[in-house]
């Protein structure tokens, strides 16, 4: 018999269930990454709705005077043709175009962070599948109507808001449905490596739409909008073409645990017990839970830690109430820390491309290009962090660090970025990686390690958004807040007519919130005496 090819070999040595695996992961990295790729274009449009008039940086001159540069015009005609072509596009031609843009950020973020309770509320009683494809088509759409303003020559503030505002509601479709589907497929070993790699679906997303954007950006802004709104669409269709929500629905081994959930955050061991009906008797636990379940390796597990959670017992997963949820050691902290990280990395999101326009004097084509490093830096900062964090198995010390790093790197940033092109390509580099790791790992291993897949609905600002099972079981209430998300483009609008330089100040106070948040927990992590061994465990079939 002839030897199989070394394809062949290489395709039949993984199980069917590992080949489904990859396939769900790659899968849900498109689909989200694909949402952020229409996020995207708004950022470097705001380099072709807003120019530098012919005259000057002066905004007012150019409507004072109509029929000083050309007399064979009527002075409306004349008007019209400086404020298209020399000023920008109606009404973000004015000197108080920065408030003006940051108005359709603050409208999409808001609507984005309102949008995540509802999204829980409603998804939870619809199929994923379902839930997600019409999202993303929804998304697609309203993407798509914020450009059709430039084919109809619509010059109405309004028009643009309430496009943005539904575009949020419709985009929180996206995060919890891909984390919950994600969830249901893969186990929890070697989670800081598999979850940065995968969460790098930001930075991907981010990096083509703008390359997508800027090809049209100066000759049909339009095009900017429509075409990654196509894109989203067409996704959707893929997703309700392939997306398999559970390994049960194809009969693959499930990943989840028919025993109570053990969850440890490298700060202190705790349990997420299910109430079980009378009499119902629970099975003996596998040495490595029993591990876990020692809060240092030594002593049982101490009572305060251990979390029930109401439920029925036909379900073998309950939903995290609001008052469990506060429970979980480390949620609170990590959650305000999300928020400024947040605020940090959703500024550079909305506000990057402009800066560089203003600063380096670039066309907004090469400026939206140009800011796509950042994103590459980012790439490369969240599995950095999750690598690092798997190896040492400190999460809240890995992202101190990085906040750390993260303060001195955005001031001296804002100092060498006018010096050239060749400094602000190596910053936006570094302070991609440095700000886009802690945001990462937060949001994905931190999120796994304590439990809540849905890490950006959680506590933010002084109030919670919402907490959600993996399993999207029943709803917990809560109240919903202005997120760091929208509070970071919104402050950004308003204090970059003062100067950029303050807008960076601005950040950097955020990114020491951040870490005076993490500072207990990192000093608990560096009081433990080392990793505990359940953590060590990769990641298995089951």
């Amino acid at each position: 018999m002839a030897r199989l090819p070394a394809g062949i070999r290489l395709i039949i040595s993984f199980s069917r269930d590992q080949w489904y695996r990859a396939f769900i992961f790659m899968l849900t990295f498109l689909l989200y990454a694909s949402f952020h790729l229409s996020r995207k274009p708004i950022s470097i449009v705001k380099g072709e709705l807003h120019k530098q008039c012919a005259a000057g940086d002066e905004p007012e001159p150019r409507f004072s005077d109509p029929s000083s540069s050309t007399k064979n015009r009527i002075p409306h005609q004349l008007q019209d043709n400086e404020t298209e072509i020399d000023c920008g596009w109606a009404p973000f031609d004015k000197s108080n175009y920065q408030q003006l843009l940051g108005a359709l950020d603050y409208s999409f973020l808001c609507a984005y962070a309102i949008g995540m309770y509802l999204s829980g509320i409603i998804g939870e009683r619809l199929p994923i599948r379902y839930y997600l494809t019409f999202g993303m088509l929804a998304s697609g759409a309203f993407t798509a109507l914020f450009g059709l303003g430039y084919f109809y020559n619509i010059h109405s503030l309004g028009f643009y808001v309430v496009t943005q505002i539904i575009n949020g509601l419709v985009q929180t479709t996206g995060w919890p449905s891909v984390v919950t589907c994600l969830s249901n497929w893969f186990g929890k070993g070697r989670r800081g490596l598999i979850m940065g790699i995968w969460n790098s679906h930001t930075s991907v997303g981010n990096i083509l739409g703008s390359l997508i954007a800027g090809y049209w950006v100066s000759t049909c802004w339009g095009l900017s909008f429509i075409v990654p709104g196509a894109i989203v669409a067409a996704m959707g269709i893929v997703c309700f073409l392939f997306l398999i929500e559970h390994p049960k629905d194809i009969r693959c081994s499930s990943t989840l645990p028919t025993h109570p959930r053990v969850s440890e955050n490298s700060i202190n061991r705790f349990r997420l017990q299910k109430q079980t009906a009378h009499g119902e008797k629970s099975g003996p636990l596998d040495p490595e839970l029993q591990c876990l379940l020692l809060s240092d390796g030594k002593s049982p597990l101490h009572p305060s830690h251990v979390v029930v959670i109401p439920g029925d017992s036909s379900s073998g997963m309950a939903a995290i109430s609001f008052t469990g949820a506060l429970r979980i050691p480390g949620v609170i902290e990590f959650s305000l820390c999300l928020l400024f990280a947040k605020l940090v990395s959703y500024t550079f999101l909305f506000w990057l491309p402009l800066y560089i326009t203003s600063v380096d004097h670039l066309d907004a084509k090469k400026a939206g290009e140009l800011s796509t490093l950042f994103d590459v830096g980012g790439i490369f900062g969240g599995i950095l962090a999750g690598v690092v964090s798997d190896r040492l198995e400190k999460r809240a010390s890995t992202c101190g660090l990085m906040l750390l790093l993260a303060a001195p790197t955005l001031y001296v940033f804002s100092s060498v970025s006018r010096m050239g092109l060749e400094a602000t390509v190596a910053m936006l580099l570094l302070s991609g990686a440095l700000v886009s790791g802690p945001y990462a790992l937060i949001t994905t291993a931190v999120s796994a390690d304590l439990d809540l897949p849905v890490a950006p609905a959680v506590l933010e600002l002084t109030v919670w958004t919402r907490l959600m099972s993996s399993s999207q079981s029943s709803p917990s209430p809560a109240l919903v807040s202005l997120s760091g998300a929208a509070l970071g483009p919104l402050l950004a609008g308003l204090i970059s007519p003062s100067g950029w330089s303050n807008v960076f100040y601005m950040l950097m106070f955020a990114d020491a919130c951040a870490l005076l948040f993490l500072i207990r927990l990192i000093h608990k992590e560096l009081s433990c005496p080392g990793p505990a061994a359940g953590n060590q465990a990769p990641l298995k079939e089951h």
